[in-house]
């Protein structure tokens, strides 16, 4: 069975400050974007790649990406969730089952994490997402951004970092969402919905070099894992 694969690339990165969306900012002589997906293809489970990109996206069209096979652009939406929902909508489920869903600025997931999260998905029959446990201290602030004090120390034993790539059944996942966003929840990653609708996600431990790059700094430790792998 191969496994459709949505990537929402619509966000601009306001909290990068580059003079462009990060997922084409340069990382080892190509951008993010290229380097993401090129990581997913090296994955023999996963096929076509549908790309959730903003409508006046004037970078795509120079990437490696724009002339390669398999590779589908679909018009993103104003929040992940909708440029997720705009791909499963271009998704043909009796030909694509299941769905991979992974951020356009995460370009360092391993092979084996992907292989991992697949094998233990298909074998249940229930979506998870990659995912690695607290390892800090958690805290709950209260006040303003300017002056936030400690409200509480949160538990940690069962917290975990939420990753991608998150992997559903596509009408699943497309229900899930259509009906999330319809009534207005708060959906911040594709478990969000299937939790929302009161279904079962598997968290599936991933490696904690699989960062997602949103601020400047997090270009450079790219950078050096890029160079370790």
């Amino acid at each position: 069975m191969t496994i459709a694969v949505v990537i929402p690339a619509a966000g601009v990165g306001q909290r990068m400050q580059a003079d462009r969306p990060k997922q084409y900012l340069e990382l080892a002589g190509k951008t993010i974007l290229e380097h993401t997906v090129e990581r997913l293809r090296q994955v023999p489970e996963l096929g076509p790649v549908w790309l959730a990109l903003a409508p006046d996206d004037g970078y795509f069209a120079a990437t490696s990406l724009a002339a390669s096979p398999g590779i589908y652009r679909v018009n993103g939406g104003r929040e992940r969730a909708n440029s997720v929902l705009a791909g499963l909508m271009a998704i043909d489920e009796r030909q694509y089952p299941w769905v991979l869903v992974h951020d356009a600025a995460r370009p360092l997931v391993q092979v084996n994490d992907i292989q991992k999260l697949i094998k233990r998905c298909l074998e249940t029959g229930c979506g998870g997402i990659l995912a690695t446990p607290v390892r800090d201290t958690m805290k709950r602030g209260m006040g303003t951004k300017e002056h936030t004090q400690v409200l509480q120390t949160v538990e940690r034993a069962d917290l975990w970092h939420a990753l991608t790539p998150q992997l559903f059944p596509t009408a699943q996942l497309r229900q899930c969402l259509q009906q999330a966003l319809q009534q207005g929840a708060a959906i911040t990653d594709e478990a969000s919905a299937l939790e929302w609708a009161g279904l079962p996600v598997l968290l599936v431990s991933g490696r904690a070099d699989n960062i997602k790059i949103t601020q400047s700094e997090d270009l450079q430790l790219a950078r050096f894992y890029l160079e370790q792998q």
